[in-house]
């Protein structure tokens, strides 16, 4: 085939940075699960085409965010069991294995952004911020260690469901915020800590019980909103 058989290339930029928009709206909490996202709507507010719009809902769907079809309009995902299930069985063995091999691998600069990403959490505990600001900080923590680890298709695999890890995670705080901030600075500087030296197999387990506490928490707070009349 001859370069002149290509199809033109074309711009994206706007579609991506849709999307960049609307994941930061529903990471901020905005739109909750189960949120329509109406085309005209959301090409109002950000001032771009509708096609646009549609092609960075369309990467949206691809992050496993948001869902669609030809003759239902386009939602953020529900929060299953089934789901929450899948995911953070998935999470627990990619974080286990990124915190053991970033135990190995970890530069100084590293472990000391862990240290700095700890601190602000405690500072936002005390000034009592609301949940998305804290995930956010809980988020770039694990984003750190899966740096740290130096490992390519690691970090992608995170990647594949990082967005789907965060509006759990969102979900599970909305369900109960005090239980995950009382615990939210211990259990990250505890990590912290261990990644510093610690023994690899109390780190693994520490990682993947981290996690798993998270699953729990998500699965009650789901179980007393499905018991309620």
């Amino acid at each position: 085939m001859s370069s002149s058989s290509l199809r033109k290339a074309t711009r994206r930029g706007l579609a991506e940075e849709s999307a960049d928009r609307v994941r930061e709206a529903i990471f901020a909490g905005h739109f909750p699960p189960g949120a329509p996202l109406r085309e005209v709507e959301l090409a109002a507010s950000l001032e771009v085409s509708r096609g646009s719009v549609r092609e960075g809902l369309a990467l949206l769907e691809r992050e496993g965010l948001v869902q669609g079809g030809w003759h239902r309009g386009t939602t953020v995902v529900e929060v299953t069991t089934e789901d929450v299930e899948e995911v953070y069985t998935v999470r627990g063995a990619l974080d286990r294995l990124a915190a053991t091999t970033a135990l190995i691998r970890a530069a100084a600069e590293h472990l000391a952004e862990l240290d700095a990403l700890v601190d602000a959490m405690a500072a936002e505990v005390t000034r009592d911020a609301d949940g998305p600001r804290l995930l956010a900080l809980d988020i770039a923590f694990h984003d750190e260690i899966y740096a740290a680890a130096g490992n390519r298709r690691l970090t992608e695999a995170w990647l594949a469901v990082r967005s789907q890890v965060f509006l759990f995670q969102l979900q599970r705080i909305s369900l109960g915020h005090e239980h995950y901030r009382a615990r939210v600075v211990d259990e990250h500087r505890e990590l912290a800590t261990l990644l510093r030296g610690g023994d690899r197999t109390e780190l693994g387990r520490v990682a993947e019980e981290h996690v798993d506490s998270a699953r729990r928490s998500l699965l009650s707070g789901l179980s007393d909103l499905s018991d309620c009349p």
